[in-house]
């Protein structure tokens, strides 16, 4: 790197190339590295977006293979089209030999190296490409299986390495990647702030926190796990359980029985809320969450917490015959022992949603065993179109869809009434 003006990349088998780009003082650190993971939380403008891009054509035109490929992955193809590839074509022109095809938003170098964008919604286009370096941009709103299931498989025959850039949008995977970090020495990990990067003045800082509102400043700005998601459903509620201590250890009362409300995911998550109804309160218990496995599975968690099971609500769709086994996930799960079902009504999501917002006020939730449940509550929110800058009339489908459905099911399944608080008849309900 120059002191001033240009980024100096020796490339393997090829002369010295000049890239035009200067990174900021803050992001040197990042380019040098030697950890083959990285973590960068930042602020708005920061300027992770073109220093990922200018970290991938140096991997490109300088890691020691042949046919290397590098690809910046944003949440959605438009995304990746309408935020990186300006940078791409950009910082790639004055590089001899290098051809972009827009129709693939690719760019492939002379030294037969290839740098491609891709959105995670269709992360199924990654299955069966190997990767030499990777950027995952806003990893918090990618699907749940995209990281874990494609694009981490994708980079073990040659070990690539990964960055995952983004902003907060509370607790969840990008996170829990940032929390491990932090104490990893096998990873590159970094937060940007705005009121410590001199990025951007004092005075623009005041007039974004006046006109954004102090949540959505703390998220966009100073990096906030812990900031409310905007267009949350659930926001206002959880505020109100956490402010009223309804949010704390809720232990398991053997006395009564236990309430299980399922979102089942066809190659997805699969959600699974556990409820005690005593007296006026719906106590949360537990929560149980996976992907990628049979109902064997889930049976299996069930049993291993030893509850004494009521009954299960189930969606709809349960019903629904396999093409594989000729038999519905119902059939299945009574012949693994899932006794005593309730089929979930048909009802609107919106609908779904007003029962679940004033079922909460009467909620306690154990804070350790539902952890990942209460944050999919508290980030569950609609879908903003980011094309009309407006908030669609449905809600975004990403991690947190799987714990809020499941919690939605549980509202509008379940009516107890003289029941709240009954004894349990013990061997008679639940799992055989």
């Amino acid at each position: 790197m120059t002191a001033n003006t240009s980024w100096l990349i020796s490339g393997w088998m090829m002369a010295t190339r000049t890239i035009n780009y200067r990174p900021r003082k803050h992001l040197k650190p990042y380019h040098a590295r030697k950890q083959r993971w990285a973590v960068i939380v930042a602020h708005r403008r920061f300027g992770k977006t073109v220093a990922a891009i200018n970290d991938l054509i140096r991997d490109a035109l300088t890691i020691p293979r042949k046919n290397v490929r590098v690809a910046y992955i944003a949440p959605y193809y438009r995304q990746a089209k309408a935020i990186a590839w300006d940078y791409l074509l950009e910082y790639t022109k004055d590089i001899e030999g290098a051809v972009s095809n827009a129709s693939e938003l690719r760019v492939d170098f002379p030294n037969g190296s290839r740098i491609r964008l891709f959105g995670a919604d269709n992360y199924d286009a990654m299955r069966g490409l190997y990767f030499d370096s990777v950027v995952l941009d806003e990893p918090a709103d990618f699907p749940a299986n995209a990281w874990p299931v494609v694009i981490r498989p994708s980079l073990a025959d040659r070990k690539g390495r990964a960055t995952f850039i983004g902003t907060p949008k509370g607790k969840n995977d990008f996170w829990d990647i940032y929390h491990h970090a932090q104490s990893d020495p096998a990873w590159f990990c970094a937060m940007y702030k705005a009121d410590e990067t001199g990025i951007l003045d004092d005075e623009e800082l005041s007039e974004a926190k006046r006109t954004m509102g102090e949540d959505r400043y703390a998220q966009e700005f100073l990096c906030s796990f812990e900031a409310a998601i905007q267009g949350a459903y659930y926001a206002m509620e959880m505020k109100k359980a956490k402010e009223e201590k309804r949010v704390s250890n809720v232990p398991y009362d053997p006395g009564v029985g236990v309430i299980t409300a399922w979102d089942l995911g066809i190659g997805d998550s699969t959600a699974i809320w556990f409820a005690q109804y005593v007296g006026k309160e719906i106590r949360l218990i537990d929560y149980y969450e996976s992907s990628g496995v049979g109902l064997d599975h889930y049976a299996k968690a069930l049993s291993e917490r030893g509850y004494h099971y009521d009954r299960h609500i189930l969606p709809h769709d349960v019903r629904v015959k396999e093409l594989g086994t000729g038999k519905s996930r119902l059939e299945t799960l009574d012949a693994l022992g899932i006794k005593n079902v309730d089929i979930a009504p048909r009802l609107g999501i919106e609908d779904g949603i007003q029962a679940a917002r004033s079922m909460l006020n009467r909620c306690w939730f154990d804070e350790e065993k539902c952890d990942r449940g209460i944050e999919a509550l508290l980030q569950y929110r609609r879908e903003f179109d980011e094309r009309m800058k407006s908030w669609r009339g449905r809600p975004l489908h990403d991690w947190t869809s799987h714990g809020a459905d499941a919690f939605r099911y549980l509202a509008v399944g379940y009516k107890p009434e003289v029941e709240w608080g009954a004894p349990i008849k013990r061997g008679l309900r639940g799992i055989a």
